[in-house]
């Protein structure tokens, strides 16, 4: 069924197969939630245990994986793209009750996903060091750099199809083994990390540095893709006919077109932003890696919290169930402001601490600190847009959510980012950064709740 068709199905019968269009929808978006925020909350210690370990080699290792982070959250964009594109139509189908549609669109996504991670993969292999040096890495952190995404560009189809997994678990329905799956990859890389990266000479395992790191998330990526699979399969969510690939590629990328351009956007403006930080010296490009890794870990509680709401808003809509899909809206909006407030206060009080435990350099520590009295003020904000771009696509509606990811990372935020470089040095950059999260925040926020109401108000005419 094209995407046309689909909004003109009217007929569904509410809750007839998806699971999220029956019972309370605050238990759904908590039980989702709690376990997206297991599973992204391990993947950010792994990362922050990953910062750790490459700090032991020096600031120098540190300064690589901060040049290498903007090109690899590029990449990602793509699966980010899909995985949205996906969970859209996936949701919406079972909604309506189509579980064989459903199944048909895993497969094809899947294969999708493959064939556009073997292109990237080639792409960032032949270019990325191109990229890293016009980033303005240099000498010893360059060769770093590059050692570390050679390994990575290798791995980068199954991360891509690790990070599709997820989404198309929860788009079926299943609120708790994509979290699962995710913690255990992250266990796994936690321990092989330092295995691989330091060397054991009583199992014969030699030292790989930096390249040890990235091993390290290779492996878990590839343990994660075989549960995700035996899950699916395991759900008879997988279909063997490749009859109608290209039609279903195209109404996954009615959404997942956009949501990769969306998701282009805000690594375009790290590409920027990173410049711009390196023109203040590796440290502080090492710093705010670091502080952002930090940060990351309650971040990803808004994560969770917007993609726990695209499943839930995704089958409701299919399903018709408008007032639910308003209740889903205010329960993760209230959750992004208060969770937005605790953040602020934590990490005024004892981010920068967390940063000394992981490099104790003065001008990383500073940098830091900086950080965090300016980014946590307006996280919830940030929340805020995540969750009205989620409404945005599981509706079918991607253009919305481009133009604010345009406006977001673009059109505002780079402007201010410059003319706050030119005044008060990087500490502007983070300042710039806060302004534009609380501006969009609410713009996103009032055109999101707009959008619901003029389409349920067409909707219900058209009955």
């Amino acid at each position: 069924m094209s995407q046309a068709e689909e909004r003109q199905d009217f007929s569904a019968k509410p809750g007839s197969v998806g699971t999220f269009t029956e019972g309370g929808v605050g238990k759904h978006l908590l039980k989702l939630g709690s376990f997206m925020a297991m599973g992204t909350i391990t993947i950010n210690i792994a990362q922050v245990a990953e910062a750790i370990f490459l700090g032991m080699l020096g600031t120098e290792a540190l300064a690589a994986i901060g040049f290498a982070f903007p090109i690899t959250i590029t990449l990602f964009a793509f699966a980010g793209g899909i995985g949205s594109g996906a969970s859209s139509v996936i949701a919406r189908a079972m909604g309506r009750g189509d579980k064989k549609r459903a199944a048909i669109l895993v497969t094809h996504a899947q294969i999708l996903t493959i064939l556009l991670g073997l292109v990237l993969g080639f792409f960032g292999i032949t270019y990325s060091a191109e990229i890293v040096a016009a980033l303005g890495a240099k000498d010893r952190v360059l060769e770093l750099t590059i050692e570390y995404l050679e390994v990575y560009m290798l791995g980068f189809p199954f991360f891509m199809l690790s990070m599709v997994g997820s989404t198309l678990l929860r788009a079926t329905g299943s609120a708790a083994s994509p979290g699962i799956i995710m913690s255990v990859g992250s266990l796994l890389q936690i321990l092989l990390a330092p295995l691989l990266i330091f060397g054991w000479d009583l199992i014969s395992v030699p030292a790989l540095g930096i390249a040890g790191a990235a091993w390290a998330y290779f492996a878990s990526r590839s343990l994660s893709i075989i549960l995700y699979v035996w899950m699916l399969y395991r759900a008879d969510l997988m279909n063997n006919k490749t009859a109608g690939l290209v039609d279903s590629w195209k109404d996954i990328m009615h959404v997942g077109g956009p949501a990769i351009a969306s998701g282009l956007v805000m690594p375009a403006s790290m590409l920027i932003i990173t410049k711009l930080l390196a023109g203040h010296g590796h440290e502080v490009v090492a710093g705010y890696n670091v502080a952002s890794r930090v940060e990351t870990l309650a971040h990803m509680i808004l994560w969770s919290c917007s993609s726990s709401a695209e499943p839930l808003i995704g089958q409701n809509w299919g399903a018709r169930l408008i007032d639910r899909v308003r209740r889903t809206l205010f329960l993760c909006n209230t959750f992004c402001l208060a969770w937005g407030v605790a953040t602020f206060v934590v990490m005024v009080q004892f981010g920068a601490y967390f940063v000394s435990l992981i490099d104790n350099n003065p001008i990383v520590v500073e940098t830091a600190t900086l950080f965090f009295l300016w980014i946590p003020l307006s996280i919830g904000f940030m929340g805020m847009i995540q969750v009205a771009n989620s409404c945005f696509n599981a509706r079918g509606l991607p253009m919305p959510a481009l133009v604010i990811s345009l406006l977001r990372s673009l059109i505002i935020y780079i402007p201010l980012a410059l003319i706050g470089d030119h005044l008060w040095g990087y500490e502007g950059i983070f300042i710039a950064t806060a302004i534009t999260n609380v501006l969009l925040g609410a713009v996103s926020w009032q055109w999101n709740q707009k959008s619901v109401e003029r389409q349920a108000l067409t909707l219900k005419t058209q009955l």
